[in-house]
């Protein structure tokens, strides 16, 4: 006898980012083909009598087997951080493809092609990231990689090996604009943590915790205003990253108070770590080095206000993975380092989801918020 679904999930309470109801789901070749009552037969049969069902996270934002360079290498694939992903409840990730400077973004686009290949346990799809943007790459290879799919690439305003002038960011944003792409910007001021880093150097203040000094919430917040004025000069939305506290999210309200479209994200290491996370015993502290740093308690509450009133879009893990004891990772070349070459990064491609469904068990967002922010808008 044949059956109408591979498989038929009944009873199960739905819940999306707008709605809340109970009813029968089928899915036929891997995709959802039917929601509804009395929905007929299936090969396999679940009762979510009693159980929430939620639409598969999308992480839209994390790095796997990311090309570093300096000796450091990631800690994870496209094998093992996707299972992770699978782990979590995430059913689609969104790394990177990143350019390296000189190469070709078409090149990069195809060597991240072959480091996925066949690896991946869920969905995965890639942004670009541009850090060598030519009048090739501008004119040529960016408009056919857009036209071919790959609609969001993220650029930086730090990190000497990705970070762009002014002026590039705006050629960037011109052709997004001219293309329908989105462009996502880390917004660090590059200059300002050279100078405090040379100067926290100098005074033999280099331990993990001193990382958090180097790059302050002025830094964090002129380069965010920064890339707002870019965005309205060109006229194009962008999606602010890694959002760490209450000046870049000041910045991010004064632009949405003008009409702009400023979509911002924010990531678990600003919800549940503080600056004290960096000034633990010894070298521990690097285990929580990233970047932006975490803030103070205050700066971690504005994070959670923002998430409740809708100032973020997305909430991603920016996964970014080093293992603490290899000489490839956080101790690298087997040593600790200075915090200036600590590999910048926290893991969380499994644990994004759990960490902030435990905000809607604290009532601190619902559950259409907790959709929204961890699949709807990311798949946006």
């Amino acid at each position: 006898m044949s059956r109408e679904f591979d498989l038929l999930i009944t009873n199960a309470d739905v819940v999306t980012a707008s709605d809340r109801f109970t009813c029968d789901i089928g899915v036929r070749d891997g995709k959802i083909a039917a929601l509804g009552t009395e929905l007929g037969t299936a090969s396999t049969v679940v009762d979510a009598q009693g159980l929430l069902v939620l639409p598969g996270g999308v992480d839209a934002h994390c790095h796997l087997d990311q090309p570093m360079g300096f000796g450091v290498k990631m800690a994870d694939d496209f094998r093992s951080g996707s299972r992770s992903a699978a782990c979590g409840g995430t059913t689609t990730i969104i790394p990177f493809a990143a350019q390296a400077k000189g190469q070709s973004l078409r090149d990069a686009v195809t060597d991240y092609h072959q480091r996925a290949n066949g690896k991946s346990a869920i969905d995965y799809a890639f942004h670009l990231i541009v850090s060598d943007p030519t009048e090739h790459v501008l004119q040529v290879e960016l408009p056919e990689l857009i036209a071919q799919g790959y609609t969001s690439f993220k650029v930086y305003m730090t990190y000497d090996d990705l970070k762009l002038s002014d002026g590039q960011i705006l050629d960037v944003l011109h052709v997004a604009r001219e293309a329908g792409a989105l462009v996502m910007v880390h917004a660090e001021n590059s200059d300002c943590i050279t100078w405090l880093t040379k100067r926290l150097d100098e005074a033999g203040k280099t331990q993990p915790k001193f990382h958090a000094t180097s790059r302050p919430q002025p830094v964090e917040r002129e380069a965010t205003h920064r890339a707002i004025t870019f965005a309205e000069l060109i006229d194009v939305p962008i999606l602010i990253v890694h959002v760490s506290g209450s000046e870049a999210i000041e910045q991010i309200r004064w632009a949405h108070g003008r009409g702009q479209k400023i979509f911002a994200e924010t990531c678990p290491q600003y919800l549940y770590l503080t600056e004290a996370d960096l000034d633990q015993a010894g070298y521990e502290g690097a285990k929580c080095v990233c970047s932006p740093p975490p803030r103070d308690a205050q700066n971690q509450e504005a994070v959670w206000r923002g998430l409740a009133n809708n100032v973020f879009a997305i909430f991603s893990s920016d996964h970014a993975p080093f293992s603490y004891e290899d000489e490839r990772g956080k101790k690298l070349k087997g040593k600790e380092q200075k915090f200036q070459y600590i590999p910048n990064g926290i893991p969380g491609l499994e644990t994004r989801l759990p960490l902030l469904f435990s905000a809607v068990s604290q009532g601190r967002i619902d559950l259409h918020q907790f959709v929204s922010l961890t699949s709807t808008h990311p798949a946006k």
